[in-house]
This record gives C-alpha cells, structure tokens and sequence, in this order.
C-alpha cells in the first residue's frame, strides 16, 4: 500500500446541525421542540436557521433578529439598538424612551408594551454576553418603568378592551 492513502476508505463527513435542522424540515417534521429535540439544539437556534432559509415566518425569541418584523412598531427599533459599550446602551435607552413615551402619549399600549419588551430583550442580551454594566442601564430604566407604572383602571374604549381581553382569555 502506498503512503498516499490511496486503498483507505473515505472518512464520512460529520452533518452539521444547521443541514440536520434543514433535512428534518424538509422531509416534513416541521415542530421546532421535536428538530430540537431530535438534533441536540436549542429552539431558539432552530427558529433563526428556518427564518434564515425562508422557510419559516412568524418566529420571535430573544435572539431573532431585528431584521424579522415582529409587529408594526418593529421597525422603530430594527438596527438602531446596541449594547457594545455603555455610550451605545444608553443611546438605545434613549431612543426606547423616546419612542416609549411617544407610544403613551398617543395611547398607543401595545406601542408602549413593544418599546418595554424591546428593553428587556436589550437587557437580556447584555447580561448574557457579560456586559454587566450595559445591562444595567437597560435594568434600571426598566425599574423605572415598573415602579412608575399606574396601575389604577382608567376608562378606556370598551370595544377594544374587552376585544383584547375575549381574545387573550381563550389563548
């Protein structure tokens, strides 16, 4: 035998996750638990390799990206958050703030409810990349927020409210 290798059989390439993930789909397995389950991953990783691929829309965790619309107020946020340093997470805080207090001053709830979710998923980020005091402002400012909140019952629209509620009650 030579010492090329020539008469060796070819070693089988290992399958990645993401080309897992993608076959499983393909062939009909389309639960996002079960691809997890099936090829050790998270379902947070198997949302954004689905969305990547366009095949799967409609997908929302903490690590989507701001490229994929979550909702209407998506776009007041897409690309303009950061947490590098603590001057681009308090330029984020500004902006969150902004758009927040605008969101409360037309009465918009669901403006408001996005611009605190935004916060949040900002603060998650941060910490879990270790950079604790980027997360901080994102924490504080949400403190704020929930300390400052008016939690007596105004009188609002009835049709919408109860709209809502009918519809949040049989999720």
């Amino acid at each position: 035998m030579s010492k090329t290798g020539a008469g060796k059989q070819p070693r089988s390439q290992k399958i990645s996750k993401k080309d897992q993930i993608l076959a499983l789909y393909l062939s009909g397995m389309t639960e996002i638990e079960d691809l997890a389950l099936i090829t050790g991953s998270r379902a947070s990783y198997v949302g954004s390799i689905l969305q990547e691929a366009g095949l799967m829309t409609g997908y929302f965790d903490l690590y989507t990206s701001s490229a994929h619309p979550m909702n209407v107020y998506s776009k007041f946020f897409a690309g303009k958050l950061g947490f590098k340093d603590e001057e681009s997470a308090r330029e984020s805080i500004e902006l969150i703030d902004r758009l927040h207090n605008q969101f409360e001053f037309a009465g918009d709830r669901a403006g408001q409810h996005h611009a605190l979710m935004m916060a949040l998923v900002m603060f998650d980020r941060a910490r879990w990349t270790g950079k604790g005091r980027e997360a901080d402002i994102f924490r504080r400012w949400l403190i704020g927020q929930l300390e400052n909140a008016d939690l007596s019952r105004e009188e609002t629209d009835e049709t919408d409210e109860s709209e809502a509620s009918e519809t949040s009650a049989r999720a």
